[in-house]
């Protein structure tokens, strides 16, 4: 039988055995694998017509949270394989148990699998979140062609494996969570639940650099890819939508982790805001999928006792305020190499749109000039290297949000229009400069 290596890193494959993997750099991962062809099972297909192909008109299905149904695009589509990330202990089996709950409640039939915890932990895990319905069908057990049997025989609206890096096949000798294990075991998961039509979730552990364990392969065969985040010791919880085939993508839901599970937050802007604003605090605007929020970035600058200042940031990207840094000193005229900087978004959230470039600026200004920012300014713009503000997509949604919310001026780029609609007053900038000065004029 042929054979080939596989590296247990990040799944390159090599016709011999080398002692560094050529793909990531790791040090002895290549593990050999037997190359399984059997050319008896192949079969013939033929293609079909595109517009020959019967449309199949489906009905979502809502697991009972709001924030979780809006990520999802609507609900849970039936068929569809959804992949679920996040850190140890942030949530995730929580949450499938609330959802699980939900269903049963409302006529649906689930499927649980665990490799993880007994059948009886997962009752006093159900029990402690107040779980009443009947309906779902627990099974603890890690291999793969039993679990597939099973739910076979269950016949389930949807089906939870928690984890894919517990679960093995029998026919492959490496070890359960090597990537030989992993991409296997998924494509066996992903060919019964489109076969079935069975909703599917799966559960998956991540890397220390954040990133779901095993093959990259794991991630194209679903549906959709969610990653949950947020700070253990913290309240709030973060679901984000890295893929998904029947929604937006980036789309963004937040919850609050309390003593009964997992709870949506219905208004996440006001957990991201504070109501009182010192020197180098400014509210800004991020659309995340298609939702805006309003999230506070904080600055605070001091001067340094090193050779070389201090860059420090939290939910911002370094090279992003290094950049800015630069063009505050050379088209605003302000000094910022003499000091520390360290930028913070309030809340645990990831700014990564550039429509925050102007918030930051007059943040790090705010800080440096010991001057605070009124409580009721929204700042919205990219940056140039140039100096000047250029325009943002969504711009109409945003300040409706912020006008919601009670926000009474606000800061823009000038080739942006401005709603006819709005009652607040909006103060349109084309150079960095100019809001600078506009904003502490007096």
């Amino acid at each position: 039988m042929k054979s080939q290596f596989v590296c247990q890193n990040c799944g390159a494959v090599s016709p011999k055995w080398l002692g560094r993997c050529p793909n990531c750099g790791a040090f002895d991962t290549m593990v050999e694998e037997p190359i399984d062809r059997d050319e008896t099972s192949i079969k013939k297909v033929k293609p079909v017509v595109l517009s020959s192909v019967p449309y199949e008109d489906f009905k979502r299905r809502s697991v009972g949270i709001g924030e979780m149904d809006r990520v999802l695009g609507g609900g849970l589509v039936p068929g569809s394989l959804i992949l679920l990330g996040g850190d140890p202990g942030i949530g995730k089996s929580t949450l499938m148990l609330q959802i699980s709950d939900f269903i049963s409640r409302n006529g649906g039939k689930i499927f649980y699998v665990s490799g993880e915890e007994s059948s009886s932990q997962i009752r006093l895990r159900a029990e402690r979140l107040g779980m009443r319905a009947g309906n779902i069908a627990i099974l603890a057990e890690t291999e793969l062609n039993s679990i597939l049997n099973v739910a076979e025989e269950v016949k389930p609206d949807l089906m939870v494996i928690d984890s894919i890096q517990t679960i093995y096949k029998s026919e492959i000798s490496s070890a359960p969570g090597s990537v030989a294990q992993v991409r296997e075991c998924g494509g066996d998961i992903m060919r019964f639940a489109k076969a079935h039509n069975i909703t599917t979730v799966i559960i998956g552990h991540v890397t220390k650099f954040g990133v779901i364990a095993g093959p990259k392969t794991l991630e194209h065969i679903v549906d959709t890819v969610l990653y949950f985040e947020g700070d253990k010791e913290g309240q709030f919880r973060i679901l984000r939508a890295i893929k998904n085939r029947f929604g937006a993508t980036n789309e963004l839901g937040i919850f609050e982790m309390t003593g009964n599970g997992l709870k949506e937050v219905e208004n996440p802007s006001s957990i991201f805001i504070s109501d009182i604003m010192a020197p180098g605090a400014v509210i800004v605007s991020v659309i995340e999928g298609s939702r805006p929020f309003l999230v506070e970035v904080q600055a605070l600058t001091s001067p340094t006792f090193f050779n070389y200042p201090q860059r420090v940031t939290t939910g911002i990207d370094y090279k992003r305020l290094a950049m800015l840094l630069a063009v505050l000193e050379r088209r605003v005229g302000i000094n910022v190499y003499g000091l520390d900087c360290f930028v913070n978004v309030a809340g645990g959230i990831k700014v990564t749109e550039p429509s925050s470039d102007l918030g930051i600026i007059l943040a790090i200004a705010s800080s440096i000039k010991n001057k605070p920012v009124s409580k009721d300014l929204l700042a919205i713009g990219e940056v140039g290297l140039c100096g000047e503000v250029r325009p943002v997509f969504g711009i109409d949604m945003r300040l409706k949000e912020a006008e919601r919310l009670g926000f009474k001026t606000a800061i823009a780029p000038a080739k942006n229009k401005i709603p006819d609609s709005l009652k607040m007053n909006v103060m349109q900038v084309g150079a960095v400069n100019e809001a600078v000065s506009t904003i502490f004029s007096t």
